[in-house]
């Protein structure tokens, strides 16, 4: 099976701005482009949904206006989407052992000491056997 090249999609701007760099990896790398959307389920650490359904939905939403996003900027790329239950990290972390590379956004703010990452981008990197790469609102890290 071809390696693909594997984006996090949150919904988030830089989940989005993740997906736009992958894609055009994917065209210069001629490869798929895969779509991931991890969620976690915890029914106890919070009070009971009032729309159970409403996470799934959510995400389901994320990677469809994600997935319609690539294709109208990029219309010859294969594009595939899946929604995985499981802690963020751990599900990332997987599914970059089996990309070419794992595009995320970094949730990152600028400021004169740097550039500080969200914990899920920063513990997908540490634990990822692949190239990550960190992807803020209008550039690569």
């Amino acid at each position: 099976m071809p390696l693909s090249v594997v984006a996090g999609v949150d919904g988030s701007r830089e989940s989005l701005a993740a997906v736009d760099w992958a894609a055009r990896e994917a065209l210069v790398r001629g490869l798929p482009l895969h779509l991931v959307h991890a969620r976690e389920w915890q029914p106890y650490a919070h009070a009971p949904l009032a729309d159970p359904g409403a996470p799934t939905r959510r995400g389901e939403r994320a990677l469809r206006e994600a997935v319609a996003g690539v294709g109208l900027r990029h219309p010859g790329l294969e594009v595939t989407a899946e929604q995985v239950d499981g802690r963020p990290e751990a599900v990332l972390a997987a599914v970059a052992g089996e990309a070419e590379l794992l595009a995320l956004g970094s949730h990152g703010v600028g400021g004169l000491a740097g550039l500080v990452m969200g914990a899920v981008a920063l513990a997908v990197a540490d634990r990822a056997e692949r190239p990550v790469v960190l992807v803020s609102a209008g550039r690569a890290v």
